[in-house]
């Protein structure tokens, strides 16, 4: 196997080398932290020498310094020195070794531990004895952090000739090893992230891991996961960009290749933005490599899946409540044409595909910023979550027949036009309450449409429109099935009436997902909301029945005005309460179980580190699909008792407000929302993605109970 040093011999014969002897030390600048010196790499100077001089610093077990990039916390080290008597320079240039990454609390760290040595050289003028004076500063970080300081002193002998190296020389050495080389290969990175390094050598037979590191903070999402492929002589590493970052110059950094026997290498790079046009230019999710984008028939696959997966939504929960308002459109239907039947499946299929087609462009809009928008994001947002809950309650109240939406002139351009305005808002509501909700299929559908060209993708989002709208499209084209639904009469103002309700119990719902997302009290501006909007609701059908029985058109006027002044003020109140910092009441789901543990990184890498089995559970309270789940298959005995038993670690990870840590782990599992179980088995065995439509049988299968 062709192992990382051969591949990159090239750069590493540069790199100098000594031969061991003594070398001089400073006095020690010493702390509870810490021992700091400045070293040389020679006991004595010759004549216009160049001199390697060093801060060691020897951390005590637990502590850390920085490299030149500290990453999301820390500070960078400096050393300023200055050679004073017959010999004399100055240099403040640190040669930066390889750093390690520290992750924790959601942010990464490069830094150093243990033994340090921070290197630059001086390049003397003049022949005799010289004293270096040095000033240093670096921070240091446990549990807190400390900045510290120290100025050293050290003085040098002239030598005859050129001074031989000193002993203490193999800490240089030492630290060479670790010194980065000019990369080999030609380095590229596209406006969506995807670096590339393409050369000989680059196989995976080589290379079985590989990083980026940035040279400067702002540029890149640096806690995000990098996914690595290496094939054919190139390797791609997918970085995530901030919105905020500079790219008006080449993005630099080290990219550290690990090769099958733990070595790392690293290697300097200069990665140039790849051309505008390239076949991976397109903006990718940060999970979605280039070579993962559809072509061809890739796409007609794709588009399949979108269908499906639309198709499968009507069986979702989520859209339960609107399905029973098309039910009450379809009894409505019953005898009349079956022109008015495809008019009506028109307008709504009409609504649906907007809907899809505009929540297309919003997603796809916000992965072109950069942000990490996933399928249901606006149930992130406690203001759409209430916004959806007042809009239902509404409907129910109208349903009920505390007023009545009235046709107005749309019923003198058509003698359906209400129905038709009707039907389109119906395909509306269905996608909005539709998307907590996520269908087989639908993963691999939205992943395309987010990692493909902005045209496809919004094909994607408009196939998924159709797969939803499609029983509705089939029942009202098929003579027979139209045929067969039940005349208009009186018990369509029952049914009309019994509608209602799963519209409020939608609302109870919605009002529970806003309280976890603000706090308990925000549940006073939503519940407030609501019977506001009951009274507005209540005093402009007072005014319409003013109105049928007298004609009073002052009085219909004022209580339109009343209406609206109260539909404002709810506005105006959500606003404002949007605008205050969420209340420390507010609080991610709960388990009565105290064996279910929050999803972290650090602590699943820990329980897979010694052995143990872990389900991931990744949820949201905004997430129907999630909670049907739980309550049919993951809260039941039987599967409890097995993952007792069978000592299965249970991480939930709670995406019901946004967190950059478990939108990361659905980006490497392929996902643009929830839910997502993954199940790593014992022993480190290979982890195993779940369906996301969960029995109790499918669990226990998983696990080998």
């Amino acid at each position: 196997m062709l192992s990382l040093l051969a591949l990159l011999a090239v750069g590493i014969c540069g790199l100098g080398t000594s031969e061991p002897s003594f070398a001089a030390e400073s006095p020690a600048v010493a702390s509870a932290n810490d021992t700091a010196t400045l070293v040389t790499d020679r006991d004595a100077v010759g004549p216009d020498q160049k001199l390697r001089v060093g801060l060691r610093l020897q951390l005590k077990p637990g502590w850390h310094t920085y490299w030149v990039n500290p990453g999301d916390a820390g500070d960078t080290p400096t050393l300023d020195v200055t050679a004073q008597g017959n010999a004399t320079g100055k240099t403040s240039t640190i040669h930066w070794p390889m750093p390690v990454r520290l992750s924790e609390g959601g942010l990464m760290s490069y830094a150093y531990v243990g033994d340090v040595l921070l290197p630059v050289d001086l390049a003397l003028q003049g022949t005799g004895p010289t004293t270096l004076h040095a000033h240093a500063e670096w921070l240091v970080c446990a549990e807190v952090c400390i900045p510290e300081s120290g100025d050293f002193t050290l003085s040098l002998p002239a030598a005859e000739g050129a001074a031989p190296a000193g002993a203490q020389a193999g800490l240089f050495q030492a630290v060479d090893a670790k010194m980065p080389i000019p990369s080999p290969f030609k380095a590229e990175v596209s406006a969506d992230g995807l670096l590339t390094l393409e050369g000989k050598g680059l196989s995976s037979a080589a290379v079985s891991d590989a990083w980026f590191l940035p040279a400067e903070g702002g540029m890149i999402d640096q806690i995000a996961s990098q996914p690595f492929k290496v094939k054919d002589e190139r390797l791609s590493l997918q970085l995530k960009f901030l919105k905020t970052a500079h790219r008006d110059h080449p993005l630099q950094g080290l990219v550290v290749l690990k090769d099958e026997a733990g070595q790392e290498s690293p290697i300097e790079i200069s990665a140039s933005q790849m051309v505008a046009g390239a076949a991976t230019s397109t903006t990718l999710p940060a999970h979605v490599s280039a070579d993962a984008i559809p072509t061809g028939a890739g796409w007609l696959r794709v588009l399949a899946f979108a269908f499906v997966g639309g198709l499968i939504l009507n069986l979702m929960p989520c859209v339960f409540p609107v399905l029973a308002m098309k039910a009450l459109s379809l009894a409505r239907m019953g005898g009349v044409g079956r022109s008015v039947h495809l008019q009506s499946a028109f307008f709504y299929t009409l609504g649906v595909t907007g809907a899809f087609a505009a929540l297309g462009i919003v997603m796809i809009g916000l992965r072109i910023a950069g942000s990490a928008a996933g399928w249901g994001f606006q149930f992130q947002s406690a203001g759409f979550v209430v916004g959806v809950c007042w809009l239902l309650f509404g409907m129910a109240l109208n349903l009920l027949g505390v007023f009545e939406i009235s046709a107005g002139r749309l019923a003198q351009l058509h003698p359906h036009g209400a129905g038709h305005a009707g039907d389109m808002l119906t395909g509306l509501l269905a996608v909005i309450v539709a998307t907590p909700c996520t269908a087989p299929f639908m993963g691999v559908a939205i992943a395309g449409a987010l990692g493909g060209p902005p045209l496809m993708g919004l094909l994607v989002f408009l196939s998924m429109g159709l797969g939803l709208a499609a029983p509705y499209v089939l029942v009202a084209s098929v003579p027979g099935l139209a045929s067969r639904m039940p005349k208009p009469g009186a018990w369509m103002g029952v049914l009309k009436q019994a509608l209602a309700f799963p519209l409020l119990a939608t609302c109870v719902w919605l009002l529970w997902v806003a309280t976890i997302e603000r706090g308990t009290n925000f549940v006073v501006v939503a519940g407030g909301g609501l019977v506001l909007l009951g009274f507005a609701a209540w005093i402009y059908g007072m005014g319409q029945h003013r109105a049928m029985r007298e004609g009073g058109r002052g009085t219909v006027l004022f209580c339109r005005v009343v209406a609206v002044l109260c539909m404002v003020v709810c506005g105006g109140v959500l606003a404002r309460s949007l605008a205050e910092p969420v209340s420390a009441a507010s609080t991610t789901m709960t388990s009565a179980d105290n064996l279910i543990q929050p999803f972290s990184d650090k602590t699943l890498a820990d329980l897979r580190a010694d052995g143990k089995p872990v389900f991931v559970d990744m949820t949201a309270s905004w997430c129907i699909t999630c909670m049907v789940n739980e309550r049919v298959a993951l809260d039941t005995a039987s599967v409890r008792q097995a993952f007792s038993e069978r000592h299965v670690a249970y991480l939930k990870g709670d995406w019901t407000n946004r967190d950059a840590g478990i939108s990361a782990y659905l980006k490497e599992h392929g996902r643009d929302g929830v839910p997502l179980y993954v199940y790593y088995p014992p022993k480190h065995g290979a982890e195993v993605v779940l369906p996301q439509i969960l029995t109790p049988g499918m669990v226990l299968d998983i696990i080998g109970h």
